[in-house]
């Protein structure tokens, strides 16, 4: 059962809320830049899909590719289409319409997909980090650490976490009831704006959500700085410069995606209350959720020999392929 069926059945026992709608706000307050927003919004979705579509085609199409360390880039492009997905479609009909609700099961669909594809990311960027901590710090064993088997049982803890953790919030949230204000300052069903609009004391839900921040945002991100410190200390200590140079080339791009993916996130949910603003927030949600996502593709592809070679290889069969041969 999908969680916007599993909400309409509860509604229908009396238990949800009376609200059949949620107003999402998002830039109405920039009325006038409203043109501007909608098409760079279009353009940065247009490169997510663009970019880590070629991503997913080229490391299936190129058997060079069928390495642990691109099938979780795989699972992170699949994860980033996922993610826009969610949100920037809604939000581009919000821009350009004047209408801006959205209903009560779409919101609630829309948050559990939020924080499915989010927490996964964050577990995912774990696992990729753990990879290279065994291809730099324990070569020897990376063929038996990291087979085929491995990585597959990863990437399913990944995504099972993603899924159980969404469900749980999503559905903790939407059974609370929600029969007054139906606003929202922001442009799509994040968690605590959300929870803010109940009518209830939800502070068992706050402790829920903090306990999910820490656990899936803040310790896998501490786990990832664990990692790359052995990783460091690994490469500071190899005697040819050449592979040193080679190591950290193939630990770059992941370390740069995180700090861009994490340095948004870590500050959207785990910054003290005392610094929160509507405007910041919603400026950082854009970030993570917009921008950041169309730079990952770009910073694998221009960064790794290996993707730009398997992109040159299948420009160059498929010119070779329009090629008529000539006849006497």
């Amino acid at each position: 059962m999908s969680p916007g069926t599993y909400l309409n059945e509860i509604k229908k026992e009396g238990n949800l809320s009376c609200l059949t709608e949620i107003v999402l706000l998002g830039f109405s307050d920039v009325q006038n830049m409203w043109i501007l927003l909608f098409w760079l919004v279009l353009m940065f979705y247009l490169v997510t899909l663009s970019g880590n579509s070629i991503l997913l085609i080229l490391t299936v199409a190129n058997p060079c590719l069928h390495t642990p360390m691109y099938f979780f880039l795989c699972n992170l492009s699949f994860l980033e289409i996922g993610y826009t997905s969610t949100i920037i479609p809604k939000m581009l009909q919000h821009l350009w319409m004047e209408n801006q609700a959205i209903s009560f099961g779409g919101c609630g669909v829309q948050m559990y997909f939020f924080i499915l594809f989010g927490i996964t990311e964050c577990c995912l960027l774990c696992v990729m980090a753990y990879d290279r901590y065994i291809a730099i710090c324990k070569p020897l064993q990376y063929a038996f650490l990291m087979s085929l088997r491995e990585c597959a049982q990863l990437a399913a803890i990944s995504w099972a976490i993603g899924i159980l953790v969404a469900f749980g919030q999503s559905i903790s949230i939407f059974t609370l009831p929600f029969c007054g204000p139906n606003e929202i300052s922001h442009f799509f069903c994040d968690v605590l704006p959300v929870l803010r609009l109940a009518t209830t004391n939800t502070f068992k839900n706050e402790v829920a959500v903090a306990t999910v921040t820490v656990f899936f945002i803040l310790v896998p991100f501490l786990l990832i700085l664990l990692s790359y410190i052995f990783i460091i200390s690994s490469i500071l200590i190899m005697p040819s410069a050449q592979n040193r140079h080679k190591a950290f080339s193939t630990c770059s791009s992941h370390l740069i995606v995180v700090s861009l993916f994490y340095g948004t996130v870590t500050f959207t949910y785990i910054r003290p209350k005392s610094v929160y603003s509507l405007d910041s927030d919603r400026i950082l949600s854009l970030l993570y959720t917009v921008v950041t996502p169309a730079f990952n593709p770009i910073i694998y592809s221009l960064r790794n020999k290996e993707i730009k070679a398997a992109f040159r290889k299948s420009i160059e069969r498929k010119q070779a392929s329009l090629v008529v041969p000539s006849t006497s």
